[in-house]
């Protein structure tokens, strides 16, 4: 058999149209309201949610949420420490430069070390058993954005990843606001490694408000950005011994009084700063920004329609004194475990649908710099997002480059993508199908959580079929391929 590029490309949009415009099917409504696959999945369960909790739900996590329930899942990822992950510790072995310091860093090859920054994220989060700690992780992330374009950041970022971002994601906000605060990357990243007496530079000032903290419409003002980076002064980052390491130096310091937020800072030197951010950690607007951004992750793209939850998470978030782990259990909890309306839908950023697209049809991979060149493609290159704010999370940016999403799933189903495989045979055993129709019912409940509506499964399978696609390995990897293409499998 044999089908060309093109005419997968028609059939993949042929089919793609009858399952959009199946929008009001039961089947649409759900999905918008070892790597190998061994056992397959029942149909419905919590799909939708893993597909939130989850960079893509695999047989094993759903079977796990089918005998213990929703809410005990997501208790036992918010105690990762209890998860066996020697796995993925093999997986990462080979990646020395994850565990170096930056001084030995920085003698390394630039490509190198941001090639291993990215793989290793890539193989946890394929890989993890942690996989809402390995969620949580990617949030920070994007919330602490720092592309590895900016000066030093290349090999910054991979202590600011491991000392900063991994190491507080499910800790106290702030612990993780001072951590990225001190991290000199970020000081890189938004240039307060020059911000001296003599000339301020606002950029890290007014961000660590706008985008960290407060929010754009958390009240703060442009006199509030000038006093924070006047307390700002002096933090900078080691040049010659110990590159790369905070540092604080007093004679690049303002050491006069500053007033913000209407707080009078007297002079205190590095403290300064240190008592502004504390300030910033539990600041009322801080616990609604991060609510709102919360909710969106995980909740919707418009958290105004969702004012409950936000409040809760906000009220939360001010009860604990920022503890994460108390934020999550509420916001998980209410917004997705005893959810009694149904989930609107959000629609996968690339980065989320080509790791979906490897786990859950079973895909083993290296996750070398193939993947990434297809991420950069498709537009989310990890740690290149090259604006403070980070890849957007909704979905209006990603709607328009559909077809390196197409390219993509016939290059993994048709085993073309460098370093990464897929047993179609051993797949093919497991659906227990020997015909398209069988293998097709099958893998629809994989990928998409439920069984194609019966009308639109005949449809696709007689389009594969008048395309001479035949009931062997080849065939099913078409048909996977479609799968992965289709409209369903672009949400979760």
């Amino acid at each position: 058999m044999s089908l060309a590029r093109r005419e997968f490309l028609r059939l993949a949009s042929f089919a793609a149209a009858g399952v959009a415009a199946a929008g009001c099917s039961p089947l649409y409504r759900r999905l918008a309201g070892s790597p190998t696959i061994s056992v397959w999945p029942e149909p419905g369960g919590a799909f939708q949610a893993l597909s939130r909790l989850t960079f893509g739900p695999r047989p094993e996590e759903r079977s796990r949420v089918g005998e213990i329930g929703l809410e005990a899942w997501i208790e036992e990822q918010l105690a990762p420490e209890s998860l066996d992950d020697r796995g993925v510790g093999l997986r990462l072995r080979l990646l020395d430069a994850l565990e170096l310091d930056a001084d030995a860093l920085a003698s390394w090859d630039r490509e190198e070390v941001i090639a291993q920054l990215r793989r290793g994220t890539l193989l946890r989060q394929i890989y993890s058993r942690r996989q809402l700690y390995e969620r949580v992780v990617t949030f920070w992330t994007d919330h602490f954005n720092i592309s590895v374009a900016k000066g030093d950041c290349w090999f910054l970022k991979v202590v600011d990843d491991r000392e900063v971002v991994r190491a507080h994601a499910l800790g106290n906000f702030r612990d993780l606001l001072q951590a990225s605060a001190h991290s000199p990357a970020m000081l890189v990243y938004l240039d307060n490694q020059v911000n001296e007496w003599r000339a301020p530079n606002e950029n890290y000032a007014r961000e660590v408000m706008e985008l960290h903290t407060l929010g754009v419409d958390g009240g703060y003002t442009q006199q509030d950005v000038m006093e924070l980076a006047r307390a700002l002064t002096g933090w900078t980052v080691k040049e010659k011994f110990w590159r790369g390491e905070f540092t604080f130096n007093p004679d690049l310091h303002d050491p006069g009084v500053k007033h913000i937020l209407g707080m009078r800072i007297e002079p205190a030197g590095q403290r300064e700063a240190e008592a502004v951010l504390d300030h910033l950690a539990l600041h009322p607007s801080t616990a609604r920004h991060l609510a709102r951004k919360l909710v969106r992750r995980f909740i919707t793209d418009r958290p105004k329609e969702e004012p409950e939850l936000v409040q809760a998470v906000a009220d939360t978030f001010l009860r604990t004194r920022g503890d994460l782990k108390a934020v999550l259990r509420m916001l998980l909890l209410d917004g997705l475990a005893r959810r009694t309306r149904p989930l609107p839908p959000k629609f996968k950023r690339p980065h989320d649908y080509v790791i979906s697209a490897l786990r859950q049809s079973g895909a083993d991979t290296t996750a070398g710099q193939e993947l990434h060149r297809l991420l950069d493609r498709m537009g989310q290159p990890l740690f290149g997002w090259p604006t403070p704010d980070g890849p957007p999370d909704v979905a209006d940016p990603w709607l328009g480059a559909l077809l390196p999403r197409w390219q993509f799933a016939l290059a993994l189903a048709w085993q073309e993508l460098e370093g990464t495989s897929l047993d179609l045979a051993a797949m093919a055993r497991a659906a227990g199908g020997e015909t398209l129709e069988a293998f097709l019912e099958r893998a629809s409940v994989l990928l998409l959580g439920d069984r194609l509506p019966e009308a639109e499964a005949g449809r696709l399978a007689g389009a594969l079929r008048r395309e001479g696609v035949g009931d062997d390995v080849r065939g099913f990897g078409v048909l996977l391929a479609g799968l992965v293409a289709s409209p369903p499998f672009q949400w979760m």
